[in-house]
């Protein structure tokens, strides 16, 4: 007997269960391995988060067709345009670390890179808009 699941669903579990085996990898990663992750999947151009943010905003745009048609609610619309203009934001607030993360990455010390202090920091939380 067949899978009566269609197709495009199946695939949406089967990235879910791969996004699932990527964070256990991520967490038992070593740094290097794990910043070359984390930069690979908020690559601007072909990372997971950029491919996601197009994602949500095709779903807003599939909202907006069917709640001008009426069978949704204009409320399913708007929350998936919020949700895929957020995403864009964090996507441009993150981008400007990606060279720090692709950086640590790299095997070995670069003489252009920049220095990490060898204290430990506080962390203190920046926004630039």
């Amino acid at each position: 007997m067949t899978d009566p699941t269609p197709v495009p669903v199946r695939l949406a579990g089967e990235i879910v269960r791969q996004i699932d085996q990527l964070s256990e990898q991520l967490i038992q990663a070593p740094p290097a391995l794990a910043a070359q992750i984390i930069a690979t999947v908020l690559d601007p151009e072909n990372g997971v988060l950029g491919r996601f943010t197009t994602l949500v905003a095709t779903g807003s745009h599939f909202a907006k067709d069917h709640a001008e048609s009426g069978l949704l609610p204009p409320e399913v619309w708007l929350s998936l345009g919020r949700a895929a203009n957020g995403l864009y934001g964090i996507g441009l607030d993150l981008d400007e670390h990606t060279d720090a993360l692709r950086q640590l990455a790299r095997p070995g010390p670069s003489e252009t890179a920049p220095r990490m202090p060898k204290s430990a920091s506080p962390l203190i939380a920046r926004r630039h808009r």
